[in-house]
């Protein structure tokens, strides 16, 4: 099983009045791990895996220290833990090589946007996240 990493820069603007990167920015910190895992990784050119697009379900999110402003940027590890019929669970860890802040998971849907409903996950997306699916860290993340 392979778990994608993407290297996030910290931003001057994403602390807050305490110094330390604000609960809420983790959230883009996760949305830029996960399109460009869904969206540069996904099957290569010429697939329509993914391209329509996908709505967030769902967020969980375990804040485990305080992550302060520094120049280095930040690791976010993604992983697949669920794939559903018309959903998919990332897991994430937001890291360094020695310390965790948040390990998190989101609920994904694929969508139809020119329907305007949810729609199933097709063969060759299932078969990508397969390579991704580790299915026990599901309960590491949920513990």
């Amino acid at each position: 099983m392979a778990r994608h990493l993407y290297s996030c820069p910290l931003r001057w603007s994403d602390m807050d009045a305490f110094g330390h990167v604000n609960n809420a920015v983790f959230i883009r910190y996760l949305e830029e791990a996960r399109i460009d895992f869904m969206f540069r990784l996904a099957p290569g050119e010429g697939s329509t895996s993914f391209q329509g697009g996908s709505v967030v379900a769902r967020h969980e999110i375990d804040y485990l220290r305080p992550l302060v402003h520094r120049h280095a940027p930040v690791t976010v590890e993604t992983w697949v833990t669920r794939v559903g019929a018309a959903s998919l669970t990332v897991a994430y860890e937001v890291k360094d090589e020695d310390q965790v802040y948040v390990r998190a998971s989101t609920v994904v849907v694929p969508f139809d946007f020119e329907a305007g409903r949810p729609r199933r996950i097709t063969d060759e997306e299932r078969m990508f996240l397969a390579e991704f699916q580790d299915d026990a860290a599901e309960e590491a993340v949920a513990a």
